[in-house]
């Protein structure tokens, strides 16, 4: 079991249920508030990255981290399309972009990239040589 990758998860994990967006008269929302879709999909990643934590796999752990990244990359973008075209139905464009700045990112999403750093930044475990334990 490779303790970074535990923990690299579990801080994901943690971070999925953290504060990601704010609307004004709404509130705050996470991963599932967002969508329950794409909040699914993140919580494979996590469980991916918490699988090859307990089975020593490096390349699964690196592999839910570069994947954790870039889905978080793709729900930034979704949140920001949705916040200008949930305001369509205003014809000008400056109030478009005015309205959809009252939807404000949160600190979660600092959490879930520090949780896909840490799985990202695991080593693989030292290849023992089997002459090294030969005597002279």
């Amino acid at each position: 079991m490779r303790t970074q990758g535990v923990i690299g998860a579990v801080v994901m994990a943690v971070g999925g249920m953290c504060p990601l967006v704010h609307v004004p008269i709404i509130g705050n929302w996470n991963y599932f508030g967002i969508d329950i879709s794409l909040g699914s999909v993140y919580y494979v990643i996590v469980v991916l990255a918490l699988l090859g934590a307990f089975l020593n796999k490096t390349d699964l752990m690196r592999g839910s981290g570069w994947t954790a990244i870039v889905w978080v990359i793709l729900t930034l973008a979704a949140v920001w399309f949705k916040s200008h075209d949930y305001f369509s139905f205003i014809h000008f464009r400056n109030l478009i972009n005015l309205a959809s700045r009252v939807v404000k990112y949160k600190w979660g999403w600092m959490v879930i990239i520090a949780g896909a750093l840490a799985l990202i930044t695991v080593k693989k475990p030292a290849v023992k040589s089997e002459f090294s334990s030969l005597p002279n």
